[in-house]
């Protein structure tokens, strides 16, 4: 007859085992889904596979998924229901993509980069001045999924704005997409006015006497004026594609104002094309600064070697030790050799100050 284990045997055979991970649901990365038809979000809350299989059910509304930097094994159901290609699943996961625009098939799949604008005191002293995310959006026809990287580049507020009008999300998908890009660009316009005041002051201490500022926080403006050109400047090309109707999904009343967001990108891009060139002009200012700050401090050093170098050449000629040396048994001849000294030096400080070595 079989002997049936005690329960502290199981507990000793349990404890033998090696931990296994638990493998995270995928609502843990799923920040919202919902369904829309004409317009309205549909009650409840729907599971991917529910929702897609709702809208299709109906033939009408679009499904709505945002997620939130997902692993490769959390994203593979809501690929395989949605059809998502391979290669671009890939970069929604891995991230760090330049902003581009792919077609697959019947699916579209845009990146955008986010930046946001880092609080500081001054740009003198900041380690950072700009930090970017990343959109990821798989656009389709009865769907769109939205896949975020960086904790700055939440669409909570923008999905509450779209539902609060029904009248633009009955447009379909393509009306969020629109959106997204539209509230991504609007952010580069208030991370550019931040960076111009940077750039205003920085401009100013460079130009007043005797600033502290060096070359060193000219390079680091350079360096984030090209991390945030890095973001703006590619995305120009996928925003005139889906303007010029490059995919059927994107419908003509929602085209016309994907031109309205490349001429706000455009602006931006001039912007930031000017702020290389001013800092271009402050990094030359600042090292002319610096080679005439140089030049000075030399020509201060030789004046007070000169001025020094009297004292010291009277000094070792009367110590050498030769018998017959003029006014060395002189009464005066110690006052007086001091008094050479101290107008010979007066001098020279008067004409270097005069020529403005000192």
């Amino acid at each position: 007859m079989p002997t049936i284990p005690s329960l502290s045997g199981l507990r000793a055979r349990a404890s033998r085992q090696p931990d296994r991970p638990v493998p995270v649901p995928i609502s843990a990365y799923v920040v919202d889904c919902a369904v829309y038809v004409e317009g309205k979000r549909l009650p409840g809350r729907w599971t991917h596979t529910d929702a897609v299989a709702e809208v299709r059910r109906r033939c009408e509304g679009f499904v709505w998924i945002g997620l939130f930097e997902p692993d490769d094994e959390q994203i593979q159901g809501i690929a395989e229901t949605f059809g998502l290609h391979e290669l671009a699943v890939e970069d929604a996961v891995c991230a760090h993509q330049r902003p581009k625009l792919e077609r697959y098939d019947d699916i579209l799949f845009m990146v955008l980069k986010t930046v946001r604008y880092i609080e500081h005191e001054s740009p003198t002293t900041a380690n950072e001045i700009v930090e970017t995310g990343e959109i990821m959006a798989f656009l389709g026809r009865d769907f769109i999924v939205t896949v975020r990287h960086g904790q700055h580049s939440g669409l909570h507020g923008l999905r509450a704005e779209l539902e609060a009008d029904p009248e633009r999300l009955a447009s379909g998908p393509a009306a969020v997409l629109h959106a997204i890009a539209d509230r991504v660009v609007d952010s580069y316009l208030a991370v550019t006015e931040s960076i111009e005041e940077d750039i205003d002051e920085i401009e100013s201490m460079v130009f007043a006497p005797n600033s502290p500022i060096g070359a060193e926080q000219m390079y680091l403006m350079k360096r984030e004026v090209l991390e945030l050109r890095r973001s703006v400047t590619p995305l120009a090309n996928p925003l005139r594609r889906l303007a010029e109707g490059y995919s059927p999904l994107v419908p003509d009343e929602v085209r016309s104002y994907f031109r309205d967001v490349d001429d706000h990108l455009t602006t931006v891009s001039e912007h930031i094309a000017s702020f290389d060139e001013l800092l271009t002009t402050l990094v030359d200012a600042t090292l002319a600064k610096i080679t005439l700050q140089q030049s000075n401090d030399m020509r201060k050093i030789t004046s007070w070697a000169a001025i020094i170098a009297v004292p010291t050449m009277v000094v070792g000629v009367y110590g050498m030790n030769f018998d017959f040396m003029p006014e060395l048994r002189w009464k005066f001849g110690y006052p007086a050799v001091l008094a050479l000294i101290v107008v010979a030096c007066v001098i020279l400080y008067r004409t270097f100050r005069r020529n403005r070595w000192l």
